[in-house]
């Protein structure tokens, strides 16, 4: 999806033609997972954040590309909303001290994107929704990006659709909206994850991640509020799943599959993801490349597949298979999608720590547990963990019902321990930043719990919502630029 697009509308030709590139390009991507060398360096992590922009009192600030230009750093892109920035870390080996220098890289580039967002009137923020976006801020067409990359994809989907998004949460309040494009999508913002793996490994590393995705939301929810409501611990899930659904209700009754998908299965190769996507997804951006995959297959080249590819990133998997080539070389790879933004650096790198730890050990157990656990009941732990966070109850193999809370110390923080040990990863850095994730489960304060106590606090001393949430942000900006984490910050006064 990064790549831009020539185009914002398609005939029905070219949706023809696509239909059957894209089909050539899986046949290619299946000769080449049984004869093609790929890179399959392990634990090679992967970082990108998404990052919200903020005005001096804290309101979405719609001028990225402002901002971008004068960070003038190629790390930092555009996102589909014009208050929204990514950035995007370098990969790096996770053994020896490698996860202190993805940390302090991440540390050193934000801070100098803060100082020069800061010429243009902007902060960034790593925030999963930021609470003082409100209806009024998505309206008309400000609120999108310049590019025809995202116009294309916000008409496709309405085309698609054929009528606005009704947005329908039920939380500790309800949300009930309607929206002409798909400006609230925007608001959700995210830490990606990537891990690099042999495609032989890539089923094991999916299954395994795809287990984990309920407790890692429990421990790291940061997306309590949108539009001035409390609704989930992560909201953001729910969100992103209503905003982009190309389905109106009568396709929903007929079981046709949403586009934001946590999937129905456990997988035995990554070809069983991506023949999925051709099979159930209709293209959103049917972009023709001149690329014939198969002339190059035969050639001895590395196809780049750039109509499966592109085809794969309008299917919004929690964890996306994805197919890449650096310096010629084809590899594979599984990327998380399932954190949120923020709190802070050290929080990410916590949550990162826990991720890359736990499922290393999952992924190469010689009974998988995912193998004692209907694939529903790991959809109905990830959906139950974005409502309730560190107060969701899992069930989990071997266990049973169990508190998320409690799961997360008694198995898999020690699972995640013992993953960082096996990839090499320095005793200290793993116990530090594990020992972040521990004290913040005792605790049971992640960003979400924070900020929902933050919000009723100001409330209880006369503040309306919107005050509340905007006083409640500016505290929180003060936190993120702490670098303390989020479950030692204290109250409002």
């Amino acid at each position: 999806m990064g790549e831009e697009i020539s185009a914002t509308g398609y005939s029905r030709e070219q949706r023809q033609l696509y239909r059957a590139k894209v089909q050539l390009c899986l046949e290619v991507f299946g000769q080449m997972l049984a004869g093609s060398t790929f890179n399959d360096r392990h634990a090679l992590a992967g970082l990108e954040v998404e990052l919200n922009l903020v005005d001096g009192e804290h309101r979405p600030f719609p001028g990225n590309l402002a901002v971008l230009e004068e960070i003038a750093d190629p790390a930092f892109q555009t996102e589909l909303g014009a208050f929204n920035i990514e950035f995007n870390a370098p990969p790096r080996p996770l053994h020896g001290d490698g996860a202190r220098a993805l940390e302090e890289g991440l540390r050193q580039s934000l801070d100098a994107a803060e100082a020069k967002a800061g010429r243009r009137g902007s902060h960034l923020i790593m925030i999963g929704i930021l609470p003082t976006l409100m209806p009024e801020h998505l309206q008309g067409t400000g609120w999108m990006s310049r590019s025809p990359r995202y116009a294309a994809l916000n008409d496709s989907i309405l085309t698609a659709r054929g009528e606005d998004f009704q947005l329908d949460i039920s939380g500790v309040e309800r949300l009930n909206a309607h929206s002409p494009t798909l400006a609230p999508e925007a608001a959700c913002t995210s830490v990606q994850l990537h891990l690099q793996v042999a495609p032989t490994d890539f089923a094991r590393t999916w299954n395994a991640a795809q287990l984990l995705a309920g407790p890692q939301l429990a421990l790291g929810a940061n997306s309590p509020y949108f539009f001035g409501k409390e609704l989930w611990r992560e909201t953001r899930i729910e969100l992103f799943t209503q905003s982009t659904d190309t389905r109106p209700p009568e396709l929903k009754n007929q079981g046709v599959r949403p586009r934001v998908w946590f999937g129905e299965r456990w997988i035995t190769s990554i070809f069983d993801l991506l023949e999925e996507n051709v099979r159930y997804f209709p293209a959103l951006l049917p972009e023709i490349s001149d690329e014939d995959p198969v002339a190059e297959y035969r050639a001895g080249r590395t196809p780049h597949l750039r109509e499966l590819r592109l085809h794969n990133g309008t299917v919004y998997r929690w964890n996306r298979p994805v197919y890449d080539v650096v310096d010629g070389r084809p590899h594979v790879r599984v990327e998380n999608r399932v954190l949120p933004a923020g709190p802070t650096v050290i929080d990410v790198m916590a949550n990162a720590a826990f991720y890359y730890g736990a499922v290393h050990v999952l992924r190469t157990d010689e009974r998988p547990l995912w193998s004692q656990l209907r694939f529903p009941t790991a959809a109905d732990n990830f959906h139950d963990c974005a409502r309730h966070g560190l107060d969701a109850v899992c069930y989990w193999p071997g266990v049973g019902e169990i508190p998320a809370s409690e799961l997360l110390l008694r198995r898999l923080i020690p699972l995640a321990h013992e993953g960082l040990d096996r990839i090499g990863v320095d005793r200290d850095i793993r116990e530090r930043l594990l020992g972040v994730v521990e004290d913040r489960v005792k605790s049971g304060r992640n960003g979400a719990s924070w900020q929902v106590s933050a919000v009723h606090a100001l409330e209880e001393h006369g503040l309306t919502r919107r005050e509340a949430l905007t006083r409640m942000l500016a505290h929180y900006c003060e936190g993120m630029h702490s670098g303390q984490p989020v479950h030692t910050w204290p109250l409002p006064a």
